[in-house]
């Protein structure tokens, strides 16, 4: 039996996580199972916290004090947020509904 060198996320779709170095937090509401992005945005990473490539990515609406924006992370630079709170990115809403736990709830595709 070949061990898959895909790994499992840590995180899920609707989890509150913020940044392990810069001032972040948000919810993920994607998730790459490695590294799905130019390499340009790569490379823009400094060096000595440059991510290795062959874990899973996480997509999140994400906040900091100024302002909201979509966010792309590595696993290894997330840590759960232990706040939890809501996350105030204007996306939220059309994507999720219910916070509980630190974990929002995915809207119902059908739901109006």
């Amino acid at each position: 039996m070949k061990m898959s060198k895909e790994r499992t996320a840590k995180f899920m779709i609707g989890q509150v996580v913020r940044h392990r170095f810069f001032p972040f937090r948000g919810v993920i509401f994607d998730i790459d199972p490695t590294f799905s992005n130019t390499e340009e945005w790569w490379e823009s990473i400094p060096e000595d916290i440059r991510p290795e490539k062959d874990q899973p990515f996480y997509h999140l609406f994400a906040e900091n004090e100024e302002t909201e924006y979509i966010a792309y992370v590595s696993e290894q630079n997330l840590v759960d947020d232990p706040n939890g709170g809501p996350v105030r990115h204007p996306q939220v809403d059309e994507v999720f509904e219910g916070l509980e736990n630190g974990i929002y709830h995915q809207r119902s595709r059908h739901s109006h």
